[in-house]
């Protein structure tokens, strides 16, 4: 059930949502509830997200019409603010700290952020993403955040073949590396796995996490030839073995979106500005393409 009108904005900002976003999108509550079509699939959706609270393996986010314009591109906020109070008691029920609560699920405004720097409005750039957090998959834990995942069969056998205990179907978590979080350094990285380690043996001891996965561009190895050895993303690079047996095929998108904001730039007008950028355009713009790393290291 949504907050009311009144309720709204203090919900709102405490998933860090922007404050520019507030009243627009206390308005559009007001044409949702307005609209059958959209109480139905409002509904729909917030049950699809809580009702396996903490199951790993999310489901995907539907389509919209085009037709519901900026209610469409903000429908998810909607259905993630409904899912609010479930995620909180499961968090509760688990012991997590209010703190890495509050965090967690702030992500949802950085999303909103993420969108605005792309698009130019409100609205959420990839909408079923947040479904891990509301679900309880995924937790920011310093700088980096940790999805509760399991070994696939080609990341599995890697880590089987280098002798490690852990193998396909077994428990893992995934990093991922978000923007607006400051840099990428070595202690930084350091404390998030540190606090990693200890969260998830404290509130999910009945999991095993013994493998930490990342699938990114980050890993691709030629960033080794644009960046210098002391770079952070370098020394990010440096905690991984990587597997094989992973298409090869170009995720150029992916470090445009990331290092620009947005993946529909044109290469020939990608700045310049910082070393990175330099990096990611120059390679792009020689004719190279970037590809995603797959690496794992034992936690």
């Amino acid at each position: 059930m949504l907050p009311d009108a009144d309720e709204l904005p203090e919900v709102l900002l405490d998933l860090a949502v922007p404050h520019e976003d507030i009243n627009a999108l206390v308005a559009l509550r007001g044409r949702l509830r307005a609209d059958p079509e959209a109480r139905w699939l409002l509904d729909r959706c917030v049950d699809a997200v809580v009702r396996d609270m903490g199951t790993v393996g999310g489901g995907r986010a539907p389509v919209l019409p085009e037709a519901w314009g900026e209610l469409g591109r903000c429908f998810f906020v909607f259905v993630y603010v409904a899912a609010l109070p479930y995620v909180r008691a499961y968090h509760r029920d688990r012991g997590i700290p209010a703190d890495v609560s509050r965090r967690t699920l702030a992500d949802l405004g950085r999303h909103m952020a993420v969108h605005r720097r792309a698009r130019g409005s409100r609205g959420l750039l990839v909408p079923g993403w947040p479904g891990l957090h509301f679900r309880g998959e995924l937790y920011q834990l310093g700088r980096l955040q940790f999805q509760r995942a399991v070994l696939g069969r080609r990341m599995g056998g890697a880590t089987a073949a280098a002798g490690h205990r852990a193998g396909p179907g077994d428990p893992c978590l995934n990093l991922h590396i978000t923007d607006f979080r400051g840099p990428l350094t070595p202690e930084a990285c350091d404390r998030s796995l540190s606090l990693a380690r200890a969260f998830f043996a404290r509130h999910f001891p009945d999991e095993r996490y013994e493998t930490a996965v990342c699938h990114s561009w980050l890993l691709d190895p030629q960033v080794r030839d644009h960046l210098p050895a002391e770079s952070n993303i370098v020394r990010f690079q440096e905690r991984f073995r990587l597997a094989d047996g992973y298409p090869r095929e170009p995720e150029d998108g992916d470090p445009v979106t990331f290092v620009f904001g947005d993946r529909d730039l044109p290469v020939a007008e990608l700045p310049r500005r910082t070393r990175l950028e330099r990096a990611v355009g120059d390679h792009l713009r020689a004719g190279g393409h970037w590809y995603g790393g797959h690496g794992w290291f034992p936690l």
